[in-house]
C-alpha cells in the first residue's frame, strides 16, 4: 500500500488547516499594512477582508475539530483559488474587487491544487 492510500487524512487536513487558517488572516491583516509599491500581492480591501473572514473560519474550525468540516473547508477553498486564477486571468468577478498581481495567480493555483486534493482525500 502507498503512503497516500494510508495517510490519516483527517489528521492531515487538521494540520494544513491550523497552519492555512491564521496564515489567510495574517495575510489579511499585513495587505492593509504593507503599502501598495512594496506588496507582491494584491493589498485590495476587499481581498484583505476575504483572507481575514475565511482565515477566521477555517481556524474557528480547527479549534471545533470538526473533520468533515475541515476538510470541506480545504477542498471548498481550494477550488474558490483555483477559480481566482481563472478570475484573475479573464478579468471575471471577483478580478475588479480584488485587484490580482501575478504573484497571486502563482499562489493561488499551487495552493487551491494542494487544498483541493487534500480536502477531497479527506471527505473520501
Amino acid at each position: 500500500m502507498n503512503a497516500l492510500a494510508t495517510a490519516d487524512w483527517a489528521l492531515v487536513n487538521g494540520r494544513v488547516l491550523a497552519v492555512f487558517g491564521p496564515l489567510l488572516i495574517l495575510t489579511g491583516i499585513a495587505g492593509f499594512l504593507v503599502p501598495p509599491r512594496f506588496a507582491l500581492m494584491s493589498g485590495a480591501p476587499a481581498y484583505n477582508v476575504f483572507h481575514i473572514v475565511f482565515g477566521t473560519i477555517g481556524t474557528a474550525l480547527v479549534v471545533a475539530k470538526s473533520a468533515v468540516g475541515i476538510a470541506a473547508f480545504n477542498l471548498g477553498f481550494g477550488i474558490v483559488d483555483v477559480y481566482q486564477v481563472v478570475a484573475g486571468v479573464t478579468g471575471v468577478f471577483p478580478a475588479r474587487q480584488f485587484r490580482y498581481k501575478p504573484a497571486d495567480h502563482v499562489l493561488h493555483a499551487v495552493i487551491g491544487l494542494a487544498l483541493a486534493v487534500v480536502g477531497g482525500m479527506g471527505l473520501r
